[in-house]
C-alpha cells in the first residue's frame, strides 16, 4: 500500500502508511512503537485492512527523522530510545488527531475510527482516549500511563490496555497505580497477561508469546468489533 500525506493540524504534512480493504469500513490508526513505521507496525496495518478496517500508521518521528525505521536489536535499539526521549508526546497526539481526522475524510471509511498502539505507542493511544474524538482505543504494554493518570476523568470512549505482568517497563508498582487510578471508570478494561514480558505481541521480538499474542489481539478485534460497528 502507499503512502499518504496528512496535514499536520500546527503547519506542515507528514506521511502515512494506509492499508484499506475490500470495501468500506471503520478506521484504525495504527501507533508505532518506538522504532518508526517499520515493517511490522505496517505488518499491523495490513492485518488491520484484512479484517475490514482501513489503517492508517502515521509517521510520528516526522519532526526529528522522518521515515525512519529502526528494528529493537543493538545500535537500533539505542537510537530508538533517543528518539522518544526527543518526541515532543503532545504534538505526536496532535497528529494522531489529524490522522483521525483524515480517516473519517477517507471514502473507504465508514466514519467510525479506533487506534491501537504499542509501547510508547501504548502510552499514546491512552493520551488519544483522554485528548481527542478517537471511537475507541487500545493500547499495548503502554510505557509511564501512570504519569497521566490525572487524565483518566477525560476517557469518555471505551479504552482497552494490555498489561504485561513481567513487564520491565512497566513494573508492578507503576501497574499497581495504573488499576488504581483507573478503576470505577465504566469506558476502562485492563487486561492483564500472566508471565509476560514487554512487546510480548511483536512477532519475532525477544519476548514474544504466541498464545499471549493471540489472546490479546482476539480480545482487540473482539472490542473493535464491538465498538466500531
Amino acid at each position: 500500500m502507499p503512502d499518504v500525506t496528512v496535514r499536520a493540524k500546527d503547519g506542515g504534512h507528514f506521511s502515512a502508511y494506509l492499508a484499506t480493504p475490500a470495501g468500506k469500513g471503520p478506521g484504525i490508526v495504527v501507533i508505532q512503537e518506538i522504532f518508526g513505521v517499520n515493517p511490522w507496525i505496517r505488518q499491523v496495518a495490513d492485518r488491520c485492512a484484512a479484517a475490514g478496517y482501513v489503517a492508517m500508521a502515521p509517521d510520528l518521528f516526522w519532526r526529528i527523522a522522518p521515515g525512519i525505521e529502526l528494528t529493537d536489536k543493538g545500535e537500533d535499539f539505542q537510537k530508538a530510545l533517543g528518539l522518544m526521549q526527543k518526541l515532543d508526546q503532545d504534538r505526536a497526539v496532535a497528529d494522531i488527531a489529524a490522522t483521525i481526522d483524515a480517516l473519517r475524510a477517507n471514502p473507504a471509511c465508514t466514519g467510525k475510527v479506533g487506534a491501537v498502539g504499542y509501547c510508547l505507542g501504548g502510552r499514546l493511544a491512552y493520551m488519544t482516549a483522554t485528548r481527542t474524538t478517537i471511537d475507541a482505543s487500545v493500547g499495548y504494554y503502554g510505557v509511564m500511563i501512570d504519569a497521566l493518570l490525572g487524565e483518566a476523568g477525560n476517557i469518555k470512549k471505551p479504552l482497552m490496555l494490555h498489561i504485561a505482568e513481567k513487564d520491565g517497563f512497566v513494573p508492578p508498582p507503576v501497574q499497581a497505580r495504573m488499576r488504581e487510578g483507573l478503576k470505577g471508570n465504566r469506558h476502562v478494561t485492563l487486561e492483564t497477561y500472566p508471565n509476560q514480558d514487554h512487546a510480548f505481541a511483536r512477532d519475532g521480538g525477544e519476548h514474544f508469546d504466541q498464545a499471549a499474542a493471540t489472546l490479546a489481539n482476539d480480545r482487540t478485534a473482539a472490542f473493535f468489533k464491538q465498538h466500531l460497528a
